[in-house]
């Protein structure tokens, strides 16, 4: 049995640890005496039995991330399980020892049983992004434990502790991006869009193409590889579009095939010149707590209504959303609300998601954070 603090759960508070949801939320708990932020804690029912091992933590509505519903101690072996329990998984997904592809999602925080951490490996480098105070305070341990499963496949490794680290050049389906962690979003570029990108590609050929939101360029990589005629990136943010141009130069694209544009989104799409036979649409999460969902759905009505009226008649729209809060049936309700707006026509050809990689436990289906569609609009 382990020998932590304990907690227990008020009465009528224990279904979602039944079903094995790795939360339990701040109402959930009995008064108990003060206890450390990021603490290891043990958990129990009502009656006394136990029902988690996990991470506490003082502010916000989750007190306790479940690390296991097994009772263990969370000893440096216990890392090394589960770090190798989410290797074994990209393995089997193919991307282990990839030749076209050596950067992916390592760790996805619910998804791979570790809640609260992320970690991202890129080329040989691993970016570790901890979101709770325990995993903050597990970093030394998850260094080890990822030098241990990882072995010579992993170079060098950063987190909030350890500092910047220099910028580098990873491959995704043999295509070439710089990346930087330090100082980009996420932990330097969305490898979540991975899957979405090569559908991209695939239906690029002699299409001009608007990319919106386009942060480093990655879509219109893509898109430029498939053998679109031109594409016209848009994104506020002026390092991520010297890093677009950057991109399209590492891959022996013609700079002038990639118009760049510094602009706000919703702003440029109000006068977006000719129509475009294909409109990629990816903007950042417009709602991260449940309060701003209304306004987010709203948003998204706004932004695809615009982006559906770039789309030339027969072409084609990838749009998506990031908002957890923002489920797959509201998206989609957005998006057809929008067509009306526009007073254009969508058909779906497809319906897309997070790659395996960012794996959703059947427990936290919260954790489908990432939809989208791709419609043809007439």
């Amino acid at each position: 049995m382990s020998s932590y603090p304990e907690l227990r759960l008020r009465p009528g508070k224990d279904r979602s640890l039944q079903r094995r949801h790795p939360f339990v939320f701040s109402g959930a708990l009995d008064d108990h005496e003060p206890i450390p932020d990021g603490a290891v804690v043990r958990v129990t029912m009502r009656d006394g039995a136990f029902a988690g091992v996990g991470h506490y933590q003082q502010g916000g509505s989750i007190r306790v991330r479940i690390l296991s519903f097994d009772d263990c101690e969370i000893t440096p072996a216990f890392w090394e399980r589960r770090i190798k329990s989410a290797m074994e998984l990209r393995r089997a997904i193919g991307l282990k020892d990839n030749p076209a592809t050596d950067s992916y999602r390592l760790v996805h925080g619910e998804g791979d049983a570790l809640p609260g951490l992320i970690v991202d490996f890129y080329a040989g480098h691993a970016v570790v992004q901890p979101h709770s105070a325990g995993m903050t305070a597990a970093l030394p341990e998850i260094r080890a434990a990822l030098k241990a499963v990882l072995g010579d496949d992993l170079g060098s490794v950063s987190d909030p502790s350890t500092g910047p680290g220099e910028p580098r050049v990873i491959r995704e389906n043999n295509n070439l991006f710089k990346v930087d962690w330090t100082g980009g979003q996420k932990t330097g570029f969305y490898l979540d869009q991975r899957v979405n990108r090569a559908l991209v590609q695939s239906l690029s050929a002699d299409r001009s193409v608007l990319n919106v939101f386009s942060y480093t360029g990655a879509f219109a990589v893509y898109a430029l590889k498939g053998g679109a005629r031109h594409v016209i990136s848009v994104e506020s943010s002026r390092p991520a579009n010297a890093m677009a141009a950057e991109n399209t130069r590492l891959n022996g694209l013609d700079p002038a095939s990639h118009d760049v544009v510094a602009a706000d989104a919703f702003e440029f799409l109000k006068s977006p010149g000719e129509n475009h036979d294909m409109v990629i649409l990816d903007p950042p999460a417009f709602a991260k707590h449940l309060s701003a969902r209304h306004a987010a759905i709203q948003a998204y009505r706004r932004i695809n209504a615009l982006a559906m009226q770039a789309v030339r008649r027969g072409g084609i729209l990838f749009t998506f959303s990031c908002s957890q809060v923002v489920t797959a049936d509201l998206f989609r309700g957005a998006v057809f609300a929008a067509a009306l707006d526009a007073g254009r026509e969508a058909r779906i050809l497809y319906r897309l998601q997070q790659p395996p990689d960012h794996p959703v436990s059947i427990h936290h289906p919260e954790g489908e954070y990432l939809k989208g569609l791709a419609l043809l609009v007439t």
